[in-house]
């Protein structure tokens, strides 16, 4: 695709004496990061637009193969800051299967309920920055404020409100604070009457309405061909959800809907996203009312670091604890591609074991670099004026589109 990207850019410059090239980005606010477009312009007409994408230069996928299989949860982790959560499952997962190893239900059902929370936090900076683009600035502090309850529960059992690095191979790092689960449940339990405040602040609002009803639409052919994936699918009419068609981590046992649209504009994807803030409200209250007991670790001390307590009272956890962190954990030789529905659609690892304890090669199916490709079909032959909205709607994160 990239080369194809850049033969498209090579292919943006003026072509009659009516249209110009005009640069957007890399730093313009409503590109949502470091992400430059090039648009040939024929008046207020947009004739081409150009995604150029990398300034970021991370180079993750080629970083995993210099670090040990759980040096690479925090690289997961910094692909997308707003889903840490959904990127450090879908790397655990992909190394578990590879290790055919099973883990302790509890382990489990925190994932879900943590990865359910990383959707809302998710979904409210998405919805907060796109209306901002489009000028509705109330919504966007709104947002933030139940934002910020979420970065505290986060900071709470992870020790970080970003990048939390919480999820282990085999489990989880540590049992969450005692009060942390009365925590959630109030945040659960209130957030639908602010998910009604969001819609009371713009469903009915007609400035809102003009912006977004008939703007950038794609059809559901489009979307299906050109890769995309996750709420942008959903809204151009395409009933599918790897948390239900595809599931993992006990999802089959959970009643949520999977919300679609049929319009495929700007609206739509609106509607979508803010009803699935409504089902992950669902999804978290289910897995707080049947959280199981016991253990969060599987029983794998050749893998999963030792407790503290028992690094003071046994030799051999202490080797054990010595042995991981400084020669990692062999994995058997194998490929295995592992694939989580994260707030942005379908993000999957394939990650391929040479039975060291590096990975010998790892690469990411990211749902923004994926969805991006969607942005041309949107908005050529469409107005200048809806390029940002038709940005905001894909909700991209950049470090999720930079290979």
């Amino acid at each position: 695709m990239s080369s194809n990207l850049m033969q498209n850019i090579a292919t943006v410059e003026a072509g009659e004496d009516r249209t110009m090239v005009l640069n957007m980005g890399p730093q313009h606010p409503s590109t949502h990061g470091v992400l430059r477009l090039l648009l040939e312009i024929d008046g207020e007409t947009i004739v081409k637009i150009a995604p150029d994408i990398g300034f970021l230069h991370t180079g993750i996928e080629k970083t995993y193969e210099a670090k040990f299989y759980q040096q690479g949860i925090p690289l997961a982790d910094r692909m997308d800051y707003l889903a840490p959560f959904s990127n450090e499952l879908g790397f655990c997962l992909a190394v578990e299967k590879l290790l055919g190893m099973e883990i302790p239900e509890r382990a489990v059902w925190m994932r879900v309920l943590l990865t359910e929370l990383t959707r809302i936090n998710s979904h409210l900076v998405w919805l907060g920055t796109h209306a901002m683009d489009i000028g509705a600035m109330t919504v966007f502090l709104y947002c933030f404020r139940e934002r910020e309850e979420l970065l505290k529960l986060f900071e709470a059992i992870g020790g970080q409100r970003m990048f939390t690095s919480y999820f282990r191979v085999g489990g989880l790092a540590m049992e969450a604070p005692l009060d942390w689960f009365a925590r959630v449940k109030k945040f659960v339990d209130t957030f639908p009457e602010k998910v009604d405040e969001y819609e009371g602040l713009l469903t009915g609002n007609p400035i809102w309405q003009q912006r977004t009803k008939g703007v950038a639409h794609i059809s559901a052919e489009d979307v299906i061909r050109l890769g995309g994936s996750g709420p942008i699918l959903r809204a151009s009419g395409v009933d599918w959800d790897l948390r239900r068609d595809m599931p993992y981590c006990g999802y089959e046992k959970f009643q949520f809907k999977v919300p679609t649209h049929p319009d495929g504009d700007v609206w739509a994807r609106y509607v979508v996203r803010v009803a699935e803030l409504r089902e992950s409200q669902k999804i978290c209250k289910q897995a707080l009312d049947g959280m199981p007991g016991g253990a969060i670790k599987a029983d794998a001390p050749k893998i999963i670091l030792p407790d503290r307590e028992k690094m003071k009272t046994q030799m051999e956890a202490l080797i054990y604890h010595f042995k991981i962190v400084t020669e990692g954990f062999t994995v058997p030789p194998g490929d295995v591609y592992q694939a989580i529905e994260s707030p942005r659609g379908e993000i999957g690892f394939y990650v391929v074991s040479n039975g060291t304890a590096q990975p010998y090669r790892v690469h990411v199916r990211a749902p923004s670099f994926a969805n991006l490709a969607l942005l041309p079909a949107m908005c050529e032959g469409k107005l200048i004026a809806d390029v940002v909205a038709a940005i905001g709607s894909i909700d991209i994160v950049l470090g999720d589109v930079d290979r």
